[in-house]
């Protein structure tokens, strides 16, 4: 309920201008004159030792000479500068600091860096760049910038690590009459970066939409985190640079060769409910659509249009773009031919020819609204002889004004001087309107995939069960092959690893001659396959190292005989002679198909579904998806491949046990997420039929895990921490549960504040609260587990949950402290409710590390003062207001 800790960065009332000078050309000059002709509501200070009087206004040689108080820093002077700057405003208690200058790029401009930004910590300041344009705080007359442009006020924010985009950008909005609520250029990110500015765009008035320019990541977890909180509350749309490069490739799998890091970068932004636009017009494309609110069901358009050829451009982008075009249903077809002429299309698009006048196109739309095979409607217009735009531009506004429906229409009226009023009366009834074909159904795809996204953010990460996994078992194999030299687990390690966490495998002996390999294969049955076994080859095919389908103990000698020769061959300088003896499947209609996992330098682990064999780099056919996953969106992996179009009833094929293939990516899931060590895997070829799935071949890379003792410090997404739960009693003997909060959980919260009292209200949230909005809620309950930690006590009462009190700390930007907050229901107070809840939150905080746990109480909270007394917490007055009392506590 406090204040963001950015808002001063964002809404300074005063500002230092360190380098101002008279030159237009300097940056420092320039980053001045926008201060001044940007009409700042705060004071502005130049600093510059050589000058007296800049731009007509006083000017100071120091801070010193200031000696006001100041907010904000702008430091536009060369590299090698800076450090007695910070210094000086650190001494001068000045919180922000934006450093316009470059220079940092060298190895010795490195190390200045990690020095200044060492420095800037120790002092309390926070940094935004270097080497950044700065920001633009439209509203306030904000402009601490060097850009040329100014920017209108607007409801759009616009975050780029690149300066030179923005100028762009604003450029091309200052033609488009396009506002802003900010601008900010991260620059090199030092410090701020994107998910600390999100985390303060979520809850910023001013801002309705967010755009996005994004080269790198460097912190992925509060870079989604950040994402996802901002994503809950309005619309995020994010353009990000080297789409195309290969990135990243694993050393010894296919999986790494088949995924590359920008399919990673997507599914990682798939689960924060954001959308991705690839050009610039995209960007403002998309967020000009998702301001419109606006719903749909699937993706499938019908278009309405006079004229064929742009329809079948719309249609072209739409089945590339993946858009359903359903043929017009039989229902819609017997009303449409009741009111068009004999000549209309008879398709989709339903082209209702040149001479279609305003009522012909109302009735024609309305007929399409109605079927309830269609999700939206796009409207094309073509300025033609008998064409009037205006007037069925009207028709099609009184249509909304009085329809029922609520499916998004879309319109797109061709050319310039003849459309351009129909255009402006479509702005002001706030109709989406579009100058062509492309932009219209780009736009289409922008609402699905946001809607696509947002259910795949309400994909709270779940627990991981694994009560049936030997994870332990499975650790220990891992760690005794680390400690002999090994990254490759060997045939019968990878084996019981995945038999560990229930991934079925088939059975197999390793055997170091041709007579060891009969005994295996007396012992497993014929018929058998053999496989080369050895860490130095990666692909066994390759080099002749399979033998398939044998059926007796002659062929069996035969076949090792050859294997041997063929390794050997391939490999003069290695004598290999151990194979793994594995039964030989006999899987009728059986599909071949990949599961793998990579590991991507910056989101971690990641799990990919496609086609498998030995094809999988050519066919390039597969999906991917952050851990942890569950059901719902390993069925979405699954279905965003070309193969699960064969997974179904296909000819003569019966469809897979699905089911199988979605619990082997749960439990996959639930390995990489336990398993840290885990640093590439391949389950290649899985076979799957009618019957069974089954992986017949498997690789399994490994590495020593981080010493970070905080769990799932490897992962992009923390999962839910199921092992936080724990069951308890009150000093009355009433069972009830205290476990971390989840999504699912706003009902039961917005029903628990409502019937707090009054008091209890006002002492937790220090203001009258009746009570909680639904972004408080989203707010409050979808939490990531990282950055912020909420506990909840619950009863059963009359069958369904009932809250009792809750807990909650938030980790402040300097990584090692964090604010925590506590209530109990007024009816379950002094039971001991409010000690176990505080005690699991205070061995949480120091699970992740921290230092420290802070609050504010009111006065008059004596039972909260005693509480935290009881726990060791120092009690001092808030010298800022003597009605509350700081708490603190070291951990």
């Amino acid at each position: 309920m406090q204040p963001h800790y950015l808002t001063q960065l964002f809404n300074p009332k005063s500002v230092a201008v360190f380098g101002a000078s008279d030159r237009e050309d300097s940056v420092g000059g320039t980053a001045f004159n926008n201060l001044l002709t940007a009409g700042f509501q705060g004071k502005i200070y130049a600093i510059n030792p050589k000058h007296k009087e800049v731009q007509g206004q006083a000017c100071f040689a120091s801070l010193e000479d200031v000696g006001e108080s100041i907010d904000l820093a702008v430091i536009a002077t060369p590299a090698h500068t800076i450090m007695p700057i910070i210094k000086a405003c650190g001494q001068a208690n000045i919180p922000f600091a934006i450093v316009l200058s470059a220079g940092f790029e060298s190895e010795e401009g490195k190390l200045l860096q990690k020095t200044l930004l060492k420095t800037a910590r120790q002092l309390g300041i926070r940094l935004l760049g270097p080497n950044c344009l700065g920001i633009i705080r439209p509203k306030i007359g904000l402009n601490a910038t060097f850009s040329k442009n100014q920017a209108q006020s607007g409801k759009l924010a616009l975050v780029s690590q690149s300066g030179a985009l923005c100028t762009g950008v604003l450029d091309w909005a200052e033609t488009n009459e396009i506002g802003f609520s900010l601008v900010a250029s991260t620059g090199d990110a030092a410090d701020l970066d994107f998910g600390e500015i999100l985390d303060y765009l979520a809850s910023d008035a001013q801002t309705h939409s967010i755009l996005l320019y994004i080269e790198g990541i460097t912190n992925a977890r509060r870079f989604l985190s950040g994402l996802r909180k901002a994503a809950r509350v309005k619309p995020v749309i994010l353009l990000k640079s080297g789409r195309m490069p290969a990135g990243t490739q694993a050393a010894i799998s296919h999986t790494g060769a088949l995924v590359g890091s920008d399919d990673i970068f997507n599914a990682a932004i798939e689960r924060t409910g954001v959308v991705r636009a690839k050009t610039i017009s995209q960007l403002f494309s998309a967020a000009k659509t998702l301001t419109y609110d606006l719903t749909i069901k699937q993706n499938r358009l019908m278009i309405v249009t006079n004229g064929g050829g742009p329809g079948v451009m719309a249609t072209d982008l739409a089945a590339e773009l993946g858009i359903q075009m359903p043929k017009v249903s039989e229902t819609t077809l017997k009303a449409l031919n009741e009111i068009l002429p004999a000549h209309w299309s008879h398709n989709n698009p339903v082209d209702i020819l040149g001479d279609a006048t305003p009522e012909r196109y109302r009735k024609a739309i309305e007929i399409c609204m109605d079927d309830p095979e269609i999700d939206a409607v796009l409207v094309l217009l073509t300025p033609q002889a008998m064409t009037d735009p205006v007037a069925i531009a009207h028709s099609l506004i009184e249509m909304q004004k009085t329809s029922n429906h609520k499916k998004p229409l879309l319109t797109a009226w061709l050319g310039e001087n003849l459309v351009g009023p129909a255009r402006e009366a479509f702005y002001k009834a706030h109709i989406p309107t579009f100058r062509t074909p492309e932009a219209a159904v780009e736009a289409m795809h922008f609402i699905t995939e946001y809607h696509h996204n947002q259910t795949l953010l309400k994909q709270i990460p779940e627990p991981n069960e694994t009560s049936h996994c030997d994870i332990d078992g499975a650790r220990q194999i891992i760690h005794n092959a680390l400690r002999e030299g090994r990254t490759l687990l060997n045939t019968l390690e990878t084996k019981a690893l995945l038999k560990a966490f229930h991934i079925p495998v088939t059975q197999a002996m390793i055997a170091n001659s041709a007579t060891e390999a009969l005994v295996a294969a007396e012992n497993i049955g014929f018929p058998v396959a053999l496989k080369v076994n050895s860490d130095k080859i990666t692909h066994k095919s390759d080099s002749g190292g399979v033998e398939l389908n044998i059926q007796t103990p002659a062929e069996l000698h035969h076949a090792y005989d050859r294997l041997v020769a063929s390794v050997k061959e391939h490999f003069p300088n290695e004598d290999i002679r151990s194979v793994s003896v594995e039964s030989m499947l006999n899987m009728p209609f059986a599909r071949e198909l990949i599961i793998g996992v990579s590991r991507d330098p910056v989101f971690g682990p990641a799990i990919s579904f496609g086609s498998g064999g030995t094809m999988v780099e050519i066919l390039k056919d597969s999906s991917s998806a952050l851990p942890p996953i569950n059901e719902f969106i390993a069925k979405r992996m699954i279905a965003s491949t070309k193969v699960s179009k064969m997974l179904g009833n296909y000819r003569n094929l019966p469809a897979v046990q699905v089911d199988k293939l979605v619990e082997i990516l749960t439990n996959l899931s639930t390995m990489v997420s336990e398993l840290p060590e885990v640093a590439e895997l391949d389950l290649n070829p899985i076979l799957a039929n009618h019957q069974q799935v089954l992986a017949v071949d498997a690789r399994i890379r490994v590495e020593r895990a981080s010493k970070s003792m905080v769990p799932y410090a490897h992962m992009a997404i923390h999962p839910y921490p199921l092992h936080l739960e724990k069951h308890s009693t009150t000093s009355s003997g009433m069972e009830f549960c205290i476990r971390p909060i989840r999504a699912e959980d706003a009902q039961m919260e917005s029903e628990f504040v409502d019937h707090l009292s009054e008091k209890t209200k006002f002492l937790r949230f220090m203001q009258s609260v009746k009570s909680l909005s639904q972004e408080m809620l989203v707010r409050f309950t979808q939490i990531d587990y990282d950055q912020e930690m909420a506990f909840i006590a619950y009863c059963e009462e009359d069958g369904h949950p009932k809250e009792l009190g809750v807990t909650r700390y938030s980790i402040n930007p300097d990584g090692k402290t964090a604010e925590f907050a506590l209530v109990v229901h007024d009816g379950y107070q002094h039971q001991g409710i409010g000690t176990q809840l505080l005690e699991c939150l205070i061995e949480d905080a120091r699970r992740k590390g921290l230092d420290k746990l802070n609050g504010e109480v009111l006065k008059q909270n004596q039972g909260m003062l005693a509480l935290a007394e009881q726990f060791g917490f120092q009690l001092s007055p808030c010298t800022e207001d003597k009605g509350i009392i700081l708490v603190e506590k070291k951990l």
